[in-house]
């Protein structure tokens, strides 16, 4: 039988040196990526959700900066066995990545015809004309108008949501196995954004491709992924599919994470649920479970041992001491249907 899994991220570890030492931003976190499947990596600034799609394409300076622990395998492929020359090779071919920011990550001082052609002419071996047609094709695709003329046209004369949807399709240009996408609607009003994910999910479909979300936008989650990995200072603390997840939330940082979303109905002056504190720095991480300081549950064995993460049924995985029982009490946070 066909192994459906694309990627897979088996025990993996992200360490960096720096001046005061060598720190752990990801621990130990096993997910996949099926094939065709949408995939959310969710958890606030910090909790390492664009270190590890990072750390999938290599793209940390392995000599002075970082060191890795685990395997990262797509098809079967650990790719941090590969030499450096393949994964050149690998990237933006193979898999492809929409950064948070289009306008830090399109060279100003090219086209962007130039720019969505690169990535052709270098991993297709096609012709510069045949590269530049195939990219007004693209950007037809992203819903970019008059894409005859924009591919002659500077980043500076076009607007942020045209910008990403540039990036888009240099993403898409030779048509990836697997897009990673890093909060690629957060600079983007809400009309484009909806634009940009209904776009992402009708591509999804069409090329049958691999897609690794990462957000902390849950609204995002509930509208076009399939399963989500939750993550807290560099560890998963929980894994579900999205209906799963937004039903049966287990894990007090998840359910934490859900009460915090603005709700329609209800008082108008009701204040917004926050999760006290914030996420410590990788250079003081707490003893026992990393949630314990801002843990409303948290005791004496939250303080001393750190949860696993394990299976609570088919479809969640959890790592708290207390879940079952803060389940209990809390009852179960439904948010109907998506």
């Amino acid at each position: 039988m066909e192994n459906s899994k694309l990627l897979e991220v088996d025990h993996l570890s992200v360490h960096f040196h720096t001046e005061r030492g060598e720190v752990t931003a990801v621990q130990d976190i096993s997910f996949h990526v099926e094939k065709g499947e949408i995939l959310g990596v969710v958890g606030e600034s910090g909790c390492g959700k664009s270190v590890t799609s990072q750390a999938v394409l290599r793209l940390f300076d392995e000599k002075d900066l970082v060191r890795y622990d685990g395997e990262i395998r797509l098809q079967g492929r650990d790719l941090l066995k590969n030499p450096m020359s393949e994964m050149n090779h690998i990237r933006g071919n193979e898999i492809s990545m929409i950064f948070q920011d289009p306008s830090s990550s399109i060279n100003p001082l090219y086209t962007i015809g130039y720019q969505v052609a690169e990535a052709l002419i270098l991993h297709q071996n096609v012709s510069k004309k045949e590269a530049m047609e195939r990219a007004v094709e693209l950007l037809r695709l992203t819903g970019i108008p008059s894409p005859e003329k924009r591919i002659h046209e500077y980043p500076h004369e076009i607007s942020g949501g045209m910008k990403q949807r540039v990036m888009i399709a240099i993403a898409l240009a030779c048509e990836p196995k697997l897009l990673i996408a890093d909060e690629p609607t957060t600079a983007l009003d809400v009309t484009i954004q909806a634009q940009i994910l209904d776009l992402m999910l009708k591509l999804n479909k069409k090329m049958d491709m691999g897609i690794m979300m990462i957000t902390h936008d849950l609204g995002v989650v509930a509208e076009i992924c399939t399963r989500v990995v939750v993550m807290y200072l560099g560890q998963i603390v929980e894994e579900a599919d999205v209906e799963s997840l937004f039903n049966r939330p287990l894990h007090p940082y998840t359910r934490g994470l859900m009460k915090s979303i603005p709700h329609m109905e209800g008082e108008k002056k009701e204040e917004l649920y926050v999760i006290s504190g914030s996420v410590p720095s990788l250079n003081n991480v707490p003893k026992g479970c990393r949630f314990t300081p801002r843990c409303p549950y948290a005791d004496s064995t939250c303080h001393s041992k750190n949860p696993e993460l394990l299976a609570d049924n088919q479809t969640q995985k959890v790592r708290c001491w207390h879940y079952k029982d803060i389940s209990e009490e809390e009852g179960e946070l439904v948010y109907g249907n998506r």
